[in-house]
């Protein structure tokens, strides 16, 4: 049978293994939210940081923005359409509805917090126009040929009211879903929405193509604290909103 020193020494190796893998998990769970924000919040804003300067020094980039332009340009009524889509009369209604709906199954459900993926998503519309509306005014670019004169087409609101409503819908509607394919489906749904909005309007002529380029940057930022919810500690790993929907229980 052995002493209690015996047992004292075989329990030293279990403890510092323990400890490090505790350290690894922590350490693997800070590593990934700025691994995220590089990739859908530093590029994007460099992008569209370049973008802006190449529009507002009327840079060499503006030349390929006026070829491509001339290229995709046909006013019909399908690209009205389209365009049409990124209305707001159109775009925050969808968007209410799933936030709306999103808020009750996760109070229901008893959801970890969740009133803030709903929230977050509710505040990138909210900010929204706090960065378009200036950026409208500064940059003073002017529009297409078919376009009656005047300035404000960059960035494009249209596009940036599509891809927020839409795309804030999609990233809290997914965790409501119990299948692949049904995510799957709302992803490619919500993808559809705004590059269909982004082509109405560069092919009626509303916008330069890079206008609809500057916008998705803006609002790629714009939603990147949604995103990062999925791997915030409070609701990546526990019983938060992303993983409560598939575990029925509530939380204890």
């Amino acid at each position: 049978m052995p002493t209690s020193r015996e047992q004292d020494l075989q329990r030293v190796p279990a403890e510092p293994d323990a400890a490090s893998a505790a350290g690894a998990g922590r350490t693997g769970s800070r590593l990934v939210p700025p691994l995220l924000v590089s990739l859908t919040a530093g590029l994007p804003a460099l992008l569209f940081a370049l973008i802006t300067w190449q529009v507002v020094a009327g840079g060499p980039l503006l030349g390929a923005d006026r070829d491509a332009s001339r290229a995709l340009l046909h006013p019909d009524r399908a690209s009205e359409l389209l365009a049409d889509l990124g209305n707001a009369q159109v775009a925050l209604p969808v968007m209410v509805a799933v936030l709306g709906y999103a808020a009750l199954r996760g109070r229901a459900t008893g959801v970890d917090r969740w009133w803030l993926p709903p929230l977050v998503a509710a505040g990138a519309m909210a900010v929204l126009p706090a960065f378009v509306v200036p950026l409208k005014v500064w940059t003073a670019r002017h529009g297409t040929a078919v376009m009656p004169p005047g300035t404000g087409y960059y960035p494009s609101g249209h596009t940036a009211t599509a891809a927020v409503a839409y795309g804030s819908a999609a990233l809290v509607l997914l965790p409501l879903l119990l299948t692949a394919l049904a995510r799957r489906l709302v992803a490619a749904g919500c993808l559809a929405l705004v590059l269909g909005v982004s082509f109405g309007l560069v092919r009626r002529g509303y916008h330069w193509p890079l206008d609809v380029v500057a916008s998705w940057c803006l609002c790629t930022v714009l939603l990147t604290p949604l995103l990062l919810l999925r791997h915030h500690p409070r609701h990546g790993r526990r019983r938060g909103y992303w993983r409560g929907f598939r575990r029925g229980a509530r939380p204890q």
